[in-house]
């Protein structure tokens, strides 16, 4: 029976607290300004990925899309990603990445699956190299002009909040219903997923308010452990 699978990228299956952070620490800048901005509500989220994009943009005037993804090349990924991805992945299971992390990295994460040549679909990749992939990839980042300059305005696709609605589009059209979804997440952030699917996982917890609503929390950083628990949640 076909299950959807849906994974956080951030602490889950990048071994780094934030992908973002991972491309500024390169650059050698700060967004603590925007962070803190936004914890005091005084920044909403859309607003805090332009003010991101403007700080690199203003740092580095000639940074363009190429650059870019090759600052994220060397993200660390989380020990067993290749031993759980790929079995799920022959299993026949439908795969998503839900993150409000870095479009380049997820797109690498996603293409160590290919399928077939590059289509316009949602929760596709983008058309970079021509290939397409099996999973289902919903993440921020920036915006590439026809130029290759990066656009003022950021990719937004993921609400810090708004997990859930893309865990239940997903599952409509697919036709997998909630008790065939497992979700994997590590932050309040992750809750929305946690609360749409049958088996929730709270991975390598960022805080205690997700352990909180997850049916299981796994304090390891090797995702063989939560291969063990989805085998024993689809078999149960």
């Amino acid at each position: 029976m076909t299950h959807l699978i849906c994974f956080d990228m951030d602490r889950v299956l990048v071994d780094h607290m934030s992908t973002w952070q991972y491309v500024y620490d390169k650059l050698d800048i700060s967004n603590e300004q925007a962070f803190d901005l936004y914890n005091q509500g005084l920044l909403n989220e859309w607003d805090w990925l332009k003010m991101d994009i403007a700080l690199m943009k203003e740092t580095y005037p000639d940074i363009d899309d190429n650059q870019l993804r090759q600052l994220c090349d060397g993200t660390p990924l989380m020990k067993g990603i290749e031993n759980c991805l790929s079995y799920l992945v022959e299993s026949g299971h439908e795969l998503a990445i839900i993150s409000g992390g870095m479009q380049q990295t997820a797109r690498e994460i996603a293409l160590m699956y290919p399928r077939g040549k590059w289509t316009r679909r949602w929760g596709g990749i983008d058309r970079h190299d021509g290939r397409d992939t099996v999973f289902h990839v919903f993440t921020n980042g920036w915006l590439r002009t026809i130029d290759g300059s990066i656009d003022d305005f950021g990719r937004y696709m993921v609400q810090m909040n708004g997990k859930g609605s893309i865990v239940k589009m997903l599952q409509r059209r697919l036709g997998i219903p909630k008790e065939n979804t497992v979700t994997i997440g590590d932050s309040a952030g992750d809750i929305g997923m946690f609360l749409e699917s049958g088996l929730s996982i709270c991975f390598n917890p960022w805080d205690e308010k997700p352990v909180e609503i997850a049916d299981l929390t796994i304090r390891s950083r090797d995702l063989n452990d939560v291969l063990s628990a989805i085998k024993s949640y689809i078999k149960g």
